[in-house]
């Protein structure tokens, strides 16, 4: 194995304990705000809400998102098929 590899490896290690390390302390929210989902999406509020009154995004009782709806817009195949 290369040198190079070996510091690759580290580096990726280190960078995943973190990720890791931050979503114990910071974890997310079971549902978010058509303005949070929109930020999470990288879109304006308006296309959130255009999602949620074209069915591709649904409100649940309180008015809000499941996170889970926001995550599986966010795979490049429904990202495509949302704009």
């Amino acid at each position: 194995m290369a040198a190079h590899d070996v510091t690759d490896d580290r580096e990726l290690r280190i960078a995943a304990r973190a990720v890791q390390l931050y979503a114990e302390t910071h974890p997310r929210p079971t549902q978010v705000t058509q303005k949070q989902a929109a930020e999470i999406l990288g879109v304006h509020p308006k296309t959130v809400r255009n999602y949620v009154a074209a069915g591709k995004l649904k409100l649940n009782g309180c008015g809000l998102i499941p996170i889970g709806a926001v995550d599986a817009l966010l795979t490049p195949q429904n990202l495509r098929k949302a704009s």
